[in-house]
């Protein structure tokens, strides 16, 4: 049986560099949420040398847009979206201090060398659960561009939301060499 890392964002240069391609983490505490109209956005205020919305340093971005809440509850349906749509945003965003993302699917060789520079990671979610992983999250609060719907960015408190790492600081590439040979026994 695999060890389950914790983390607790915002992450540190340590604690991405302790990573490796295949290891199952579990992330406590506040990550945010963007997909590619918030990280246009973002980027463009990057671009002008404006504040962001919020810290950015050392912090996790999860690539989701959120289905509306039931009553009583804190948050709808909340899957990971494709994650290729953020590309041309991400090394502006790591450059900030960006630590780590929650996707589905692989990522640009731009990303890749941005990520090893940087020393971020990028974690994969289970896409089609959206309704299990909305479990794991305990608050929701729209901080930034509440025009843009589900789209808006969010800061969500988080309780063992459970992720693996698929591209990590080192180069690793868990879409190129499978997970057979990272997987523990």
């Amino acid at each position: 049986m695999s060890q389950i890392i914790p983390l607790t964002p915002p992450l540190t240069e340590e604690d991405v560099l302790k990573l490796r391609i295949g290891d199952e983490v579990s992330i406590n505490g506040v990550i945010y949420t963007a997909r590619d109209a918030a990280h246009k956005r973002l980027v463009a205020l990057v671009e002008q040398g404006k504040p962001l919305p919020f810290d950015i340093q050392g912090q996790i971005i999860y690539y989701v847009g959120p289905t509306p809440a039931r009553p009583g509850e804190v948050i709808g349906s909340a899957g990971p979206t494709t994650s290729y749509r953020m590309d041309a945003y991400t090394p502006a965003l790591l450059a900030q201090g960006l630590k780590g993302m929650i996707g589905k699917g692989n990522r640009s060789q731009e990303v890749l060398e941005a990520m090893k520079r940087e020393k971020a990671v990028y974690f994969a979610a289970v896409g089609g659960a959206g309704a299990l992983i909305s479990r794991s999250i305990t608050s929701c609060q729209v901080i930034a561009y509440e025009d843009l719907g589900p789209e808006a960015i969010h800061r969500l408190e988080v309780k063992d939301f459970q992720v693996v790492v698929a591209n990590d600081a080192h180069g690793g590439d868990l879409f190129k060499e499978g997970i057979a040979r990272y997987r523990k026994s």
